[in-house]
């Protein structure tokens, strides 16, 4: 979602192909063998395996909303903020999410190791509209899924915190055009024979 995000606000289009993860097809596996999403093939070659970096290859190339920050400051702590949640709360998150994955009998402690990270957030919505200031950027975009994630895995249970400048942010988050947008639903991609896919602007 998060370099879907970046793409449509760098106005970049790109052709689009919708992969089924149990049913990868073979130009996927070609372009990138790890088999995972996101995979930006760029007309040179060149390959993006991560979403960051696709993120960030599309934003430098057009930032019309400032989303990477106007400062180097600014850039840094977007980054240090990005990095807690790629890794300790993702960490975490994936074990409350899927706790069969992992041999657990069940995800709430992980739930309760990753409430820190987002009372840091909680913290920062308090003060400011934005996990940058006062305009969405670079950090919310790529923050904001993984939040949505975690809010839905129980939403009974998150709507019970007391994170009501979270909440509020998560739910202007979807409510947005941008998140409207990027979540649209698109043909599966079954592989050369199946022809491209609509593209996606």
């Amino acid at each position: 979602m998060r370099a879907r995000l970046a793409l449509l606000a760098a106005g970049q289009e790109v052709e689009h192909r919708e992969i089924a993860l149990r049913g990868k097809p073979a130009e996927m596996l070609q372009a990138s063998p790890k088999g995972t999403v996101p995979v930006l093939v760029l007309t040179d070659g060149a390959v993006l395996e991560q979403s960051l970096d696709i993120m960030r290859w599309a934003l430098e190339r057009n930032d019309p909303h400032g989303w990477l920050g106007d400062d180097e400051a600014s850039r840094q702590d977007a980054w240090a903020l990005i990095a807690q949640n790629d890794g300790e709360f993702k960490f975490h998150l994936d074990r409350y999410k899927y706790p069969h994955r992992y041999a657990l009998p069940g995800g709430a402690a992980h739930r309760d190791l990753a409430r820190g990270f987002l009372e840091q957030l909680q913290e920062r919505l308090a003060l400011q509209r934005f996990l940058g200031g006062a305009r969405f950027g670079f950090a919310d975009a790529a923050i904001a899924p993984f939040v949505r994630q975690f809010a839905h895995t129980d939403k009974a249970w998150f709507a019970q915190q007391n994170w009501p400048a979270l909440a509020q942010w998560l739910a202007d988050f979807e409510a947005s055009a941008a998140f409207a947008q990027v979540m649209a639903k698109h043909p599966v991609w079954a592989g050369a024979s199946d022809g491209w896919a609509a593209v996606n602007r």
